[in-house]
């Protein structure tokens, strides 16, 4: 070493505990809207999240559209730091517009969570879901169905504090 002196490195520094991630789930769907289907994957999602160590803060319900998506997802988004998982509008019919709404607000697109999501079962080839993130949130598309919803969110659950403690410039032990 030229012109300096080693320091010490302490070797007793513990990282802070993880903090619980926080998370929100939008249900997108004109049924759920309108009172003709009751939110059985929304629910599904909040009780799947908190199983899984989530404290989920919001829940909100929207209509089918590209621009209803992206106004409630630019919303929930704003000062939120955490995962945003919406549920419905992933297929093929006219009204599934939930991809299109969600890459109007992400900043970038994390196509590796998308193509894991979409490989847990046959169906899910169907998918034309997204996933990217928001200034500090992670947003992810899951299908209407409430098994396909929690299936496709379960492929990527594992990974999702780690991503959200990337995201936030957290130190992480790789």
């Amino acid at each position: 070493m030229v012109g300096g002196s080693l320091t010490a490195m302490s070797h007793d520094h513990v990282p802070p505990a993880e903090a619980i991630p926080e998370a929100k789930v939008l249900t997108v769907s004109d049924g759920v809207i309108h009172g003709t289907r009751e939110d059985r994957s929304g629910a599904a999602l909040v009780a799947y999240l908190v199983d899984n160590g989530f404290t989920v803060v919001d829940r909100g319900v929207v209509a089918d559209g590209v621009e209803t998506v992206a106004e409630a997802l630019t919303a929930m988004a704003a000062d939120f730091a955490g995962l945003i998982v919406t549920t419905g509008g992933t297929g093929f019919t006219h009204r599934d517009l939930t991809p299109e709404g969600t890459r109007l607000v992400l900043d970038r697109e994390a196509p590796g969570l998308a193509e894991a999501m979409r490989l847990v079962s046959p169906l899910g080839r169907l998918s034309r879901a997204v996933a990217g993130t928001r200034g500090d949130c992670i947003i992810v598309n899951t299908p209407g169905s409430t098994r396909g919803c929690v299936e496709t969110l379960g492929a990527v659950i594992d990974v999702l504090p780690h991503a959200l403690a990337l995201l936030a410039g957290t130190p992480t032990s790789h």
